[in-house]
C-alpha cells in the first residue's frame, strides 16, 4: 500500500510524507495561521515580476489578501466556534483552467484541512509562480506550522497512484469532465470520506439590447466579456455559450452589431485563432445545421467569432459547445419568453450572466422557476470571479464538520 507514491513529482511539499497527512491537527476554519498564511501569499505573488503577466494569477493574489479573507470570515461567523475541518482533502484540478488548483486548495484550507492537490500533468506557469511562492512564504519561520497542510503534486493518469490517495483522504475534490469523473470514482474512498464534483456545466449569458444602445464604455464591456470566454479559451464552465439577446427586433439587430464589432475589436489583437480551434467551431456549425432546422450561421469578419442563430431553445444545445469564440445566439421579444428556458435547463446549466439587467429579478426567475440549473448570477465580467460558494456548494460547510453539544446537560 501506497508504494505508488514513491512516482509523484512534487511542485511543492513539507516535510512529511503524504501518508502522515492525515495524522495532521485538525483547524478551525478562517484559523488565524491560515488567514495570515495566505496574507503574506498574496503579498509575494504580487511582488513576482512574471505574476504580472497572467491577470489569473494577480486575481488570485487579490483573492487571498487580508481585506479580503476577513470579510469572507464575517459570513462565517456563526460557524466557526464550534466547527473543525474534516482532516485531509485531496484535490483533482482541470486542465481547462489552470489556476482553479490554487482556489481549490485554499478553500480547503479555510476550510480547515490539509490539502493534496494533483495539478495537471501540462505545464503551465501558473502552476511554477504559485508554488515557487508558496515555498517563498515557508521559508519564513514564522509559517512552519502550516508548511506540512498543503502538497502540490502532478502525476499521468494512473489509477493505482489515485486510488491510494483516496483512500487517505476524508473529502475528495474532482473538477474534470463528466467521464473522468466517473474514472476516479472507481477510486474507492473510506466509509465515512465523500466526494465533491464540479463536472462539464453550461452558460448563459443575456444581454438587454436597450441598455447596448445606450452604453458609451463598449471597450470596457468588451474587455469584461473577453474575461469571460476568451481569456480562458471559453473553456472554463462559466464561461458562455449562449447568447440571449432581449429587446425588440430593430433594436437587438442594432445591438448585436456594435456589441460584436467591440467584442471584435478588443479580441482580435489579444487573441491568436489556433487552426484546431477554428476545424472544432466550424465542425459545430455543421452540427448545429444538422441538427438544429432553424441554425443560421450570421455574418463574420473572419474565424475569430463564430455565431450561430437559433429560433428555437432545444435541450441538445451543450452539445454543440465548442472553445475559443463560438456562440449561440436566441432572440427573446419580451421577459414572458424566458419561460422557454424552463425546458432546456437542467442540472447542467451553471452561470447566468447578464448585462442591463437587474439580477435580483433573475433570480426571481430561476426560483420561482423551480430550474435544477443556473447555480450562479452574475454581470458580465464576473463569470469567473471565484466564490466560497460554487456551483451550489457552500464549500466551508461542506468541508468542516460541525461539533453539537447538549447544553441541557451542562451545569
Amino acid at each position: 500500500m501506497l508504494k505508488s507514491l514513491d512516482d509523484i513529482q512534487y511542485l511543492y511539499k513539507g516535510d512529511i510524507e503524504l501518508k502522515d497527512m492525515p495524522n495532521l491537527k485538525k483547524l478551525q476554519p478562517f484559523s488565524e495561521e491560515v488567514r495570515l498564511f495566505l496574507a503574506e501569499l498574496s503579498k509575494v505573488i504580487l511582488s513576482d515580476k512574471e505574476a504580472k503577466e497572467y491577470p489569473d494569477v494577480i486575481t488570485f493574489a487579490f483573492f487571498c489578501r487580508k481585506a479580503n479573507i476577513d470579510r469572507e470570515r464575517l459570513k462565517y461567523e456563526n460557524h466557526i466556534e464550534d466547527s473543525l475541518g474534516r482532516g485531509l482533502t485531496f484535490h483533482i484540478a482541470p486542465s481547462n483552467v489552470p489556476i482553479i488548483f490554487a482556489y481549490s486548495m485554499v478553500v480547503g484550507l479555510l476550510a480547515g484541512n490539509a490539502c493534496i492537490v494533483r495539478v495537471s500533468t501540462k505545464s503551465f506557469p501558473q502552476f511554477d509562480i504559485i508554488c515557487r511562492s508558496i515555498q517563498k512564504v515557508f521559508d519564513q519561520d514564522r509559517f512552519i506550522q502550516l508548511k506540512d497542510y498543503i502538497a502540490v503534486i502532478r502525476y499521468p493518469i494512473n489509477q493505482i497512484i489515485t486510488s491510494d490517495l483516496s483512500f487517505l483522504c476524508d473529502v475528495r475534490i474532482i473538477w474534470g469532465g463528466d467521464n473522468s469523473i466517473s474514472d476516479i470514482r472507481n477510486a474507492k474512498l473510506q466509509p465515512r470520506a465523500f466526494d465533491i464534483t464540479f463536472a462539464d456545466r453550461y452558460s448563459i449569458c443575456i444581454i438587454n439590447s436597450e441598455k447596448i444602445l445606450q452604453e458609451s464604455n463598449m471597450q470596457r464591456l468588451a474587455q469584461d466579456f473577453y474575461n469571460d470566454t476568451f481569456l480562458y479559451d471559453q473553456n472554463a464552465c462559466s464561461s458562455p455559450h449562449l447568447i440571449i439577446w432581449y429587446g425588440n427586433k430593430d433594436s437587438v439587430e442594432k445591438a448585436k452589431d456594435k456589441f460584436w464589432d467591440a467584442v471584435h475589436g478588443y479580441t482580435s489583437i489579444r487573441y491568436p485563432v489556433e487552426p484546431v480551434i477554428a476545424i472544432d467551431k466550424f465542425m459545430s456549425v455543421c452540427e448545429c445545421a444538422i441538427n438544429i432546422s432553424s441554425a443560421r450561421l450570421e455574418h463574420r469578419l473572419d474565424n475569430l467569432i463564430i455565431r450561430v442563430s437559433v429560433d428555437e431553445l432545444v435541450q441538445s444545445l451543450p452539445d454543440f459547445k465548442s472553445a475559443g469564440g463560438f456562440f449561440i445566439e436566441y432572440d427573446c421579444r419580451n421577459l414572458s419568453n424566458l419561460n422557454e428556458l424552463n425546458n432546456i435547463v437542467t442540472r447542467k446549466y451553471q452561470t447566468l450572466s447578464y448585462f442591463g439587467f437587474d439580477g435580483g429579478e433573475l433570480l426571481k426567475w430561476v426560483i420561482s422557476s423551480g430550474l435544477s440549473g443556473i447555480d450562479r448570477i452574475v454581470p458580465i465580467g464576473k463569470t469567473s470571479d471565484f466564490s466560497l460558494i460554487w456551483d451550489g456548494y457552500d464549500l466551508i460547510y461542506s468541508l468542516s464538520r460541525k461539533i453539537t453539544i447538549d447544553m441541557d446537560g451542562i451545569k
